[in-house]
């Protein structure tokens, strides 16, 4: 699993199977942002990953499983 930090450059690159995913996530499915709370302090790799999403003008939790880090 891979690590986050805050300020990482991300993707929503996938739907996610974890059932914390709800159906109003579908439409950030392929939405770049930055990460803003990883919970580092956790270091839970299940733990859910605050993304504020470009052109939402919103932040919201994403499970780790559908995120990807971008160059």
């Amino acid at each position: 699993m891979v690590a986050f930090r805050q300020g990482d450059k991300v993707q929503i690159h996938q739907r996610s199977d974890d059932q914390r995913w709800e159906e109003y996530m579908n439409e950030y499915v392929g939405y770049s942002g930055v990460v803003t709370d990883p919970d580092m302090v956790i270091n839970d790799p299940d733990a859910l990953v605050q993304v504020t999403l470009e052109g939402t003008g919103g932040t919201h939790r994403f499970p780790q499983d559908c995120i990807r880090k971008l160059d």
